[in-house]
């Protein structure tokens, strides 16, 4: 029995040593999408704060663009799961890709989850000077001329793709209704309709409310059950007439390669809990148009099964599973 009580005194130790130690050296934070977009946003954020609460510690932002974010989701999933390659998971990497794509890369309970960060209202939005001043406007354009109206994404397994194809969907509309012009990022998407080469997006509110603000964009509507407070003037999706659109949010998450030890699951647990009291990090969400959600492992991984199960469901009511 003694070499056994030694093996596990030998394990508890280590385990208490590498949670002492954990983060040892710098920590990779994949972000799966551009700079600028609201996963960099809320990456290089996540960063700055939670340094505070992890001993110091140090973060390298990897941006690694591209197959709507699924390049960088891999690049965790196949990770040594040490904690020290970590991502910036989105709603298109773990919701929607999982779900759009039938022969995927990987699952989206393949991650060890850590934690929600934020959530991200949706508006769709016009340039200033559309002719469109209503939900029920766009719908009568798109079906005036079908195929001759066009919205700009961040890809096509992304929730900016999304939003407008289901918001299509709500009026009857075909998925080829209106054509998507495809982009690098969210921030892209929103220049595309103040620049003219697009007629209406919709996508997370952090990239469009300044420009609501300034007038350059008029907003049909917000995805969220009351008004911001940032734009006032906006209709919620139920005032708007499209409740259904409450659904679209986009959201922010942590996560690690499946297996990350209990140690360094509980170590960012304990940090996150001190970032989502810090009052600096609330007012940089709050800055960036994102609504803070910091929570459990456990109701991260029940909230990210029931996004995926929404867009499973989308996705095969529109048809265009690929």
């Amino acid at each position: 029995m003694k070499p056994i009580l030694s093996l596990l005194v030998s394990m508890i130790v280590a385990s208490s040593a590498m949670a002492q130690s954990y983060p040892s050296k710098p920590i990779s934070l994949v972000i799966p999408f551009g700079a600028g977009g609201d996963s960099d946003l809320s990456g290089r954020l996540l960063a700055q704060y939670a340094a505070r609460y992890l001993g110091n510690a140090s973060f390298v932002p990897l941006n690694r663009v591209g197959a709507s974010g699924s390049i960088g989701a891999m690049q965790v999933r196949t990770a040594s799961p040490d904690g020290y390659t970590l991502l910036v998971a989105r709603i298109a990497t773990h919701a929607i890709f999982p779900a759009l794509e039938s022969k995927a890369p990987y699952k989206w309970h393949e991650f060890t989850m850590l934690s929600l960060l934020e959530l991200n209202p949706f508006i769709c939005a016009v340039k200033a000077d559309s002719p469109v001043k209503s939900v029920q406007d766009l719908h009568a354009a798109i079906r005036k001329d079908p195929g001759k109206l066009n919205f700009s994404t961040s890809g096509p397994g992304t929730s900016q793709n999304m939003a407008s194809q289901y918001l299509m969907s709500l009026a009857g509309l075909k998925s080829t209704d209106a054509v998507g012009i495809h982009y690098k990022s969210g921030g892209e998407v929103t220049t595309a309709v103040l620049g003219g080469q697009v007629h209406f997006a919709c996508n997370n509110a952090t990239t469009m409310v300044s420009q609501i603000r300034a007038g350059t964009l008029r907003g049909l509507f917000v995805t969220t059950p009351e008004r911001l407070t940032e734009a006032p003037e906006l209709p919620t999706a139920r005032e708007a007439g499209v409740p259904e659109m409450e659904k679209i949010v986009g959201w922010t998450a942590l996560m690690g390669p499946p297996g990350l030890p209990k140690e360094v699951v509980e170590r960012w647990t304990a940090a996150l809990a001190s970032v989502a009291k810090d009052p600096e990090w609330l007012a940089g969400i709050a800055k960036i148009g994102g609504i803070p959600a910091i929570r459990s492992a456990a109701d991260t991984e029940k909230y990210v099964r029931e996004q995926y199960e929404l867009y499973d469901r989308l996705i095969g009511a529109l048809g265009i599973r690929q």
